[in-house]
């Protein structure tokens, strides 16, 4: 969320900046200024009132130890009065606060100078391709085929179990998923994040800190009788750890992992773009969130991609690298850049990660401070990334590692998983 005196000072240049978002700011940035004077305004009135009644109160304690009754009576009637007129105030002031919140949580995050102007994924900027793509046997498969024939994924029997999109993974399947999230969980911690278990469930103040809601509401599943959400992804408990906390500058930099089943109740479509893994309702992630100083943030995210970078590279993927357009970027990032790893059997690239710099966005919600070297308060910097989320990385090893013989095992997972070929 943007801070009232940041739109305040950069109105401007902030409503020009939003234009790569196709956002137009002009008239929400007019109604924020307008309700924000009003509250302050009402603020000093309400200030001037109790002040008032405080020294009214204090008079008329006086008058009553000196025996003027009749004089406290008449300033009790008025400090009566004033009640009434605060009462009333804070009323307006809420009111207004109120509104003044809902306005802002309309307001995307302002895009980062090097954000390319855009409307759909296909303005995308691609800024690195990188892996050999792989020559397949004439008979090759796409995964759902391969999971089929080797019996790894059930996608039949997870819709009848709970529905389309909840797969059953099964023998050497749920042996790569699981050889997957460990490989993750132990790169992750051996570049310097601390890992953490989480839970699956949030409350509503979770899901607005992180900017899930309002934005995403009808991609969450929604637990009505206990007001709680399914995550949608691992970054929206693991960021709300630190939720109201006012940190030191030794606290920073904050890095966390962690590995949760993740779910999203996105609009179901038909074709092969979908099939399979490619889109699902339940899936596995490994996540990564840092929460730094801000000086330090884009040097960290910049960290972020070489790390992810490095994890394709031992998988032995193809992949590219893309910074997204103001059109296509997330509502609460003011930079992302996507991987895609390359599937030969579907002809097709599959998004895999993102990584992503909030700057200050969800601190301001989630009201994370830091206390810097002047004891002054700050927000944070807050970003994440997927390292990795695993239905189409497990999709693109099954579909470029298979040959004739078998699906091969790439020799970092070997170790995890116990065997070398799926066969």
């Amino acid at each position: 969320m943007l801070e009232v005196k940041h739109i305040r000072a950069h109105q401007s240049d902030f409503i020009e900046a939003l234009k790569k978002r196709n956002f137009e700011a002009e008239a929400v940035f007019e109604s924020i200024l307008k309700l924000d004077d009003k509250r302050k305004a009402t603020q000093k009135q309400l200030d001037e009132i109790l002040s008032e009644s405080n020294t009214l109160s204090k008079e008329i304690g006086m008058l009553f130890k000196s025996g003027e009754k009749e004089k406290a009576n008449e300033l009790k009637a008025k400090t009566a009065g004033l009640k009434e007129d605060s009462k009333r105030l804070g009323e307006e002031m809420s009111q207004a606060a109120a509104e003044l919140q809902a306005l802002l949580y309309q307001v995307p995050n302002i895009p980062h100078a090097s954000v390319p102007a855009g409307k759909t994924e296909e303005d995308n900027q691609e800024i690195l391709r990188e892996g050999e793509v792989p020559t397949l046997p004439k008979n090759a498969l796409p995964h759902w085929e391969l999971a089929k024939k080797y019996d790894l994924i059930d996608f039949e029997l997870g819709n009848k179990i709970t529905g389309a999109g909840f797969p059953v993974y099964k023998g050497k399947g749920a042996k790569l998923q699981r050889a997957l999230i460990s490989y993750f969980l132990d790169k992750n911690t051996q570049a310097g994040y601390q890992e953490v278990q989480v839970p699956l469930l949030v409350n509503e103040a979770s899901g607005y800190g992180t900017g899930q809601l309002p934005d995403k509401e009808g991609q969450m599943y929604h637990v009505g009788n206990d007001d709680l959400y399914l995550i949608p992804t691992a970054e929206v408990p693991i960021t709300n750890i630190y939720r109201d906390d006012l940190l030191t500058e030794k606290d920073l930099p904050i890095q966390l992992t962690g590995y949760t089943p993740c779910f999203r109740r996105e609009a179901g479509s038909y074709g092969a773009h979908v099939r399979g893994l490619n889109r699902l309702h339940q899936f596995d992630k490994v996540e990564l969130v840092n929460i730094v100083k801000p000086e330090d943030s884009y040097q960290v995210l910049d960290q972020m991609v070489k790390h992810v970078q490095g994890l394709l590279q031992e998988l032995e993927l193809p992949y590219r690298i893309l910074r997204l357009c103001g059109g296509d970027l997330g509502f609460t990032s003011a930079l992302t850049y996507d991987f895609e790893l390359f599937s030969t059997a579907q002809d097709r690239w599959l998004e895999i990660s993102s990584v992503s710099n909030f700057e200050t966005f969800q601190a301001n919600r989630l009201k994370i401070r830091y206390k810097d070297a002047q004891k002054k308060k700050a927000l944070v910097h807050t970003l994440n990334g997927s390292s990795l989320a695993l239905p189409r990385v497990l999709a693109g090893l099954l579909e470029n590692y298979q040959t004739e013989n078998g699906i091969l095992i790439p020799k970092v997972l070997q170790p995890y998983t116990g065997f070398d070929l799926i066969a």
